[in-house]
């Protein structure tokens, strides 16, 4: 009998079609990947697996030598959950600020942490990561996940190639947001392979000084080299407040508890989704679970009405 590993259970999400948090939407369709429901809770383990799998393969990730990487929390708390299950270990640098709770979660995988520079947000992990990867490249495996191509190929692979079979080939509109950019790129790339109309939508923050955990302000931080602008037919940007009311939004009307990442891509979907023609079928991303923002204080507060 064949064992069952937890990366066996990364992908095949289920596309959720979000029919009443906007009910004036008329003609248009708004459909959500619930990539919360991957084995760690967000859509990071599919990147995350990629990588490891390909650094085990190539030799990179040689038995005895440490993961090491620079996360704002989701994609850490991959490495961490399939380091774990393979035997080894991982060590990560992040922002001093990180939360709590993902810190908890971190550790209880077994992860080392090297905090950094809270002001310098994930750019600073990145740099410390970086330096670290160069300083001791014989102890550690450094898969750098913002420029690693397995990042973009986990979706080019998985994500659209799923998405486009779940929609009859239907879908014209893909929004994603910016965080080590591969969901973006790597879905959008092969959905235009299947039909060069699909619109690839870029969502943002509106400022660089934002709440939006995981994703990075493209014109004030360094740009990750797995981000092809090429594949951006536009770009929507998403206010900390907007993207907040829209994962309460999700909760209350849908049955989603999901983050705000999630609440951002969602809110851009149906901001593009408004100005469309009938017959239009957008879909994003909802990344990660509510339960990790459960430390943040805005769950607290009367965003939307219950």
């Amino acid at each position: 009998m064949a064992v069952a590993s937890i990366l066996d259970k990364v992908g095949a999400t289920p596309l959720l079609r979000l029919a009443r948090l906007d009910p004036e939407l008329s003609g248009v369709e708004v459909w959500a990947k619930a990539e919360f429901l991957n084995p760690s809770g967000s859509v990071k383990d599919r990147a995350a697996k990629s990588m490891i799998e390909d650094g085990i393969w190539t030799g990179r990730f040689a038995e005895g030598k440490i993961l090491l990487d620079a996360t704002s929390g989701n994609t850490g708390i991959s490495y961490a959950m399939f380091c774990a299950a393979l035997g080894r270990r991982a060590e990560l640098c992040v922002p001093k600020n990180l939360s709590r709770g993902r810190k908890l979660v971190l550790e209880a995988y077994g992860a080392g942490l090297i905090e950094t520079d809270p002001l310098l947000g994930s750019d600073g992990a990145q740099l410390k990561a970086r330096e670290l990867a160069g300083s001791f490249s014989d102890k550690y495996f450094y898969p750098d996940q913002y420029n690693n191509p397995e990042n973009w190929k986990a979706h080019y692979r998985g994500t659209a190639e799923e998405i486009w079979a779940q929609t009859g080939g239907g879908i014209t509109h893909f929004v994603a947001g910016t965080g080590s950019c591969g969901t973006f790129v790597g879905t959008v790339r092969r959905l235009k392979e299947f039909n060069s109309a699909v619109q690839g939508v870029v969502m943002q923050p509106d400022s660089p000084l934002h709440g939006l955990e995981g994703m990075r302000h493209l014109a004030s931080s360094i740009v990750p080299g797995c981000y092809d602008s090429g594949l951006a037919d536009a770009v929507v940007e998403a206010s900390t407040g907007e993207a907040r009311k829209t994962a309460a939004a999700l909760a209350r009307t849908e049955g989603l508890f999901v983050g705000v990442s999630s609440g951002a891509n969602v809110s851009a979907a149906l901001r593009l989704a408004r100005r469309l023609p009938a017959g239009s079928l957008v879909v994003t991303v909802l990344c990660d679970s509510g339960f990790r923002y459960l430390d943040d204080g805005f769950w607290e507060e009367p965003l939307a009405p219950s």
